[in-house]
């Protein structure tokens, strides 16, 4: 049981559940629509399971997770209760706020593990070719043993690996894992970056030319930058530029 506030007030009897280290990201996930435990932890890949394990069972305690035996036998599957759904336009707007003012990324806050689960949530996969098309990214700036990962999209069920998922390899990417962080979030531009060959693409003409388009980016990246810093003065740069490029 998380140290209470020793008052009353909802919202801080509110804050004594919500405000563990990892907690929100736990709930943003099953409400992602992550039910297993290892889908959960894919997308808070710095938590330990241990820890995981723990959230989980205090969130079912306090009402906010129900936990079934998955029906194929395989261990449980987790869901969000009613209680849990109405965080939802709270954790979004919180989300917008954090795009919107909270600090300026650390390369400590640079996590590949984080950004591939992102991305695999965020393809626009109907405009991807039918069939099979596997993406490999591979970053500088990274720690060694998470410098690569592969986006395989099959018709539209699109699956991460951090280990080679043995399929010949259709694009690959090369970055600074900041640049394409900074992209992705929507400070640079993504587009203007692969012109300029800051991020770098090998693989057939007309899939290098369609791979901007297969990115949809972070669902935050369309709300501007306001805290002031670097990663303000980048949007204000990219906006600039795009507004030159389309006069």
């Amino acid at each position: 049981m998380p140290k209470t506030y020793g008052q009353y007030c909802p919202l801080a009897l509110a804050s004594e559940i919500l405000t563990e280290r990892w907690t929100l990201l736990v709930v943003s996930r099953l409400i992602d629509g992550c039910r297993r435990f290892n889908d959960i932890h894919r997308g808070v890949p710095r938590m330990s399971a241990s820890l995981l394990s723990q959230r989980l069972q205090f969130l079912e305690e306090v009402g906010l997770v129900r936990r079934e035996k998955s029906g194929d036998g395989r261990g449980y599957k987790y869901f969000p209760t009613s209680a849990t759904q109405e965080l939802e336009p709270m954790i979004d707007a919180l989300a917008v706020w954090g795009q919107r003012w909270a600090r300026d990324m650390e390369m400590d806050d640079l996590d590949p593990g984080f950004l591939a689960w992102s991305m695999h949530l965020r393809l626009n996969t109907e405009a991807m070719p039918p069939g099979r098309t596997v993406m490999e990214f591979e970053f500088t700036g990274a720690p060694a043993d998470c410098r690569r990962f592969w986006l395989v999209n099959d018709d539209g069920a699109v699956d991460m690996c951090l280990k080679h998922p043995g399929f010949d390899v259709d694009i690959r990417v090369m970055s600074d894992l900041r640049r394409f962080v900074e992209a992705w979030r929507g400070f640079r531009s993504l587009k203007d970056e692969i012109s300029a060959g800051k991020i770098r693409l090998e693989g057939a003409t007309p899939l290098k030319r369609a791979f901007p388009d297969w990115l949809l980016l972070s669902a935050l990246a369309p709300h501007e930058r306001l805290r002031a810093g670097k990663e303000r003065k980048l949007a204000k740069a990219a906006r600039l530029e795009a507004r030159t490029s389309e006069s």
